[in-house]
């Protein structure tokens, strides 16, 4: 996965809800930079600054400012909001139609990482590797140079700057519920050494601090498990929509199937009784990250 939700060093084909395949190939950048001029232009033609325009569309002043700037991709209902509240005469709308789905990432991946800007609620369980949104630049590194067959230096900072740019949802999206279940063993690998390890539980530590973010660890021994299948993701929508994601060395799967989410949804219910608590789970981590 780059992780699943990094989809960047994903699996080489995605599979949608309905069986198609597509290519992992990055499609190209598109207009973001002038999709953010547009924004930017009819805001101050309001007469509005970042601060004030920022709670009238719904979103924190520094994601205005990365729209603006063309250093991300408006969530799903900004263009249509801005565009309103602007008076922009459809413009910000026309502008939204051709912009890439998400700069850098895979084009299969795009359906859930869009998602990934509004979501109400994500869960993550991952038994292979630190998820993506809670990776350091050194584990990152570390993934990527492992990569087969070898990517160039030059994909590997691309690949690096997309991952850290998702990563700003877990501060620019307070709203939103993040929770992650992780296996032990996962930090007693010590992928990249005993630094990149101690780095990474500090930060992980860190995170789990803020109030969107829970973290719990799956301990080595559990007579219980109920995720034996492997990793899985799982997404609510404004609208109280849940989709799930599926990720294995080949492909990567979007499911919309209702049977299906409803699978995932149990499976990721009794994980987070399986799994420590959450104080347990810091604890833990601190006395691994002592241990180094």
């Amino acid at each position: 996965m780059t992780h699943g939700t990094d989809s960047m060093d994903s699996p080489i084909h995605g599979t949608f809800g309905n069986g198609s395949v597509r290519s992992a190939e990055p499609e190209p950048q598109y207009s973001l930079k002038m999709f953010g001029e547009v924004v930017k232009t009819f805001r101050k033609r309001a007469r509005l600054t970042q601060e004030q325009f920022a709670p009238l569309v719904g979103y924190s002043p520094e994601t205005v400012a990365s729209i603006e700037q063309g250093r991300r991709l408006p969530p799903p209902d900004f263009a249509e909001r801005a565009d309103s509240i602007l008076d922009a005469f459809g413009v910000i709308l026309a502008a939204a139609k051709h912009l890439t789905r998400r700069k850098r990432l895979a084009s299969w991946f795009r359906q859930w990482a869009e998602l990934e800007l509004s979501a109400l609620s994500l869960y993550t369980y991952e038994c292979r590797l630190i998820p993506g949104l809670l990776q350091t630049p050194a584990y990152v590194r570390r993934l990527l140079a492992d990569r087969l067959p070898p990517l160039a230096d030059e994909q590997i900072e691309a690949r690096l700057a997309a991952r850290l740019e998702r990563q700003r949802l877990l501060h620019e999206r307070p709203n939103t519920a993040f929770s992650f279940i992780l296996e032990e063993h996962l930090f007693l690998r010590d992928l990249g050494g005993e630094d990149v390890t101690r780095e990474l539980l500090d930060h992980i530590l860190d995170l789990s601090q803020l109030r969107n973010v829970e973290i719990q660890i799956m301990p080595l021994v559990r007579h219980h498990h109920a995720a034996i299948d492997g990793p899985m993701q799982l997404l609510e929508t404004p609208d109280h929509q849940w989709f799930g994601y599926l990720e294995g060395q080949l492909y990567g799967q979007f499911v919309s199937d209702p049977k299906v989410v409803s699978v995932i949804q149990m499976r990721c219910a009794s994980m987070r009784s399986q799994a420590l608590s959450l104080e347990d789970s810091q604890s833990l981590m601190r006395r691994m990250r002592g241990a180094r």
